[in-house]
């Protein structure tokens, strides 16, 4: 299949692109040229967000199938449609899940669970595109797939409560810095390995049964936040982390910001039933646990120097939080 990727350079997409061209698909790259696109994909050049040149840069260009990783919004799919319509057997939208209503009504979460996220913006906007596009599906035929990552870390991204896209989570455990844990830090978490969630993409390309619904691709593995910083601390050598544990609304109200981030999602149960993408992608699972996974994350940023940037706004968070409940 010709297979053509909007956002093609992220942790996810980037994982999903290499899975699906070692099995012998072309993949193409819709990309303003700000990253380089890795060896073997064709670049396409122009901006999502300006219809002309996504027209331009689509002429004369067959395709079999779409992902947009980054369309965030109602009208992200909307152009989607009006660009891709006619043109694709197949349409995959990343969503999330986070559209789940938090706290969760029962757990492990399924497709089915409740929507209606009232803490995250973030969630609220991909909901909107998910109906968006599945009317679409009953009104037009449009070849949807939605498909709901919930956390997700690869080689390039070391998981934490406030971000997860830079080194300075992990930074900060090196330099015996302490760093907040939300509550008692004995919440249950499922964190995915990018490498398993492409898996699960690949298998539903080119699938039937895929179309018109929705699938929830996450880990099997579960883990505690105080595992799960326990874990990052052995890999990167750490033998005493200063790990504070901190109530949620305590940081919440501190900073606002961690609202979404909190309440919306990290600070409440996230636990994920699989059956659906393993009856349509029985090759699905998870092939790489955390312990791993984090130890191969590390050794990548340990060979890749220059990728370790701190971000000095959720640095501050971390620092902030910290000193006001230790002083409080």
């Amino acid at each position: 299949m010709r297979i053509l990727f909007i956002g093609g350079t992220g942790n996810l997409s980037s994982a999903c692109a290499a899975q699906l061209r070692a099995q012998g698909h072309e993949i193409l790259v819709l990309t303003r040229g700000q990253r380089p696109v890795p060896e073997g994909f064709q670049a396409l050049r122009a901006d999502r967000r300006d219809p002309a040149s996504v027209t331009a840069a689509l002429q004369g260009q067959k395709l079999d199938a779409a992902l947009d990783f980054i369309a965030f919004e109602p009208a992200d799919v909307q152009m989607d449609f009006e660009l891709l319509k006619n043109r694709i057997e197949q349409f995959v939208f990343i969503s999330t899940t986070v559209v789940y209503e938090r706290p969760a009504r029962f757990l492990p979460m399924t497709e089915a669970h409740p929507q209606g996220n009232a803490y995250s913006d973030y969630g609220a906007k991909k909901q909107a595109c998910e109906a968006w596009l599945m009317d679409q599906h009953r009104r037009t035929g449009f070849p949807v797939t939605i498909v709901r990552p919930s956390h997700t870390y690869s080689q390039s991204w070391i998981p934490g409560v406030v971000t997860s896209t830079d080194y300075g989570f992990a930074a900060r455990l090196e330099q015996g810095k302490p760093v907040f844990v939300p509550g008692g830090g004995e919440t249950p978490w499922t964190l995915t390995a990018a490498s398993d969630f492409a898996v699960g993409v690949a298998g539903l390309l080119g699938n039937p049964a895929a179309l018109g619904e929705a699938v929830q691709i996450t880990g099997d593995e579960v883990l505690t936040w105080n595992q799960i910083y326990a874990e990052i601390a052995s890999a990167l050598g750490v033998a005493h982390p200063d790990i504070v544990q901190v109530p949620v609304d305590f940081i919440c109200e501190r900073h606002p910001l961690m609202v979404a981030k909190l309440k919306g999602d990290k600070s409440a149960p996230g636990l994920f039933d699989n059956a659906k993408i393993k009856s349509l992608v029985p090759q699905f699972g998870t092939h790489l646990p955390f312990r791993e996974g984090i130890r191969q994350s590390v050794a990548w940023f340990r060979d890749h120097p220059e990728a370790r940037t701190i971000n000095a706004q959720f640095d501050a968070i971390h620092e902030d939080v910290v000193q006001a409940w230790r002083s409080r």
